[in-house]
Order: structure tokens, then C-alpha cells, then sequence
């Protein structure tokens, strides 16, 4: 008996390769276009660490403003932010959306939330 070995060609064809690039397409640019928002949400959370340094409600709200027109920061204010006191302590919260448009009626919504240390 002779036995025939059949070499079969394995990998991505050529279609398949189409739609492992468009996939990897769509990531890129919604990876895009979220990368800006959590910059974004890093600089809040950096500003209302340093303005629960504050002493009043209206003192928090300012140094926040200040240092929101310093870092670009557009999605919150001052006036947006939850200011309590902890014992002595100063907790400032805050909580936002950011919309991202996909495509025709399609929104990628990101929900953001955090309090200072």
C-alpha cells in the first residue's frame, strides 16, 4: 500500500485578511477617539485632588475652574462638582458622560465618575 501525503496549505486568505484589516480599522479609530477622554478624565481627577485643598465650597469650585482652564478640561466645572465634608476632611465628586459618534444613529456613551483621595 502506498500511502500519499497531501501537503495542505494553511493561512489567511485573502477575504479573510479584508475583514482582519477592517476590524482592526474600526478599533483604531474608535481606540481614538477614546484615548482623548480618558486623558481627559485623568486631568479632572488630578484637579479636584488639589481642590479639595480648598476650605469652602466656593474656594473648591475656583481652584477647580482654575485648573481646569490650565489642563483644557471642557466636560465639567466647577459648578458641576459635589463638595462634603468627612470629618475634617474635604471630598470633592464628580460624575460625567461623554457621547462618542460611531455612525449614523450609533453612540459609543462612556460614563465617567471619581472622588478625590
Amino acid at each position: 500500500m502506498k500511502t500519499q501525503l497531501k501537503s495542505r496549505q494553511t493561512g489567511l486568505s485573502f477575504l479573510g485578511l479584508l475583514f482582519v484589516g477592517g476590524v482592526l480599522a474600526v478599533c483604531g479609530v474608535v481606540g481614538a477617539q477614546i484615548v482623548p477622554t480618558v486623558i481627559e478624565f485623568e486631568a479632572i481627577k488630578k484637579a479636584v485632588n488639589k481642590a479639595s485643598a480648598g476650605g469652602t465650597v466656593a474656594e473648591v469650585r475656583a481652584i477647580f475652574d482654575r485648573a481646569g482652564a490650565i489642563d483644557n478640561i471642557s466636560s465639567i466645572m466647577g459648578k458641576d462638582l459635589e463638595v462634603t465634608k468627612v470629618g475634617d476632611k474635604i471630598v470633592v465628586k464628580f460624575a460625567y458622560e461623554r457621547e462618542i459618534h460611531l455612525a449614523g444613529p450609533g453612540y459609543l456613551t462612556l460614563k465617567y465618575d471619581g472622588q478625590s483621595k
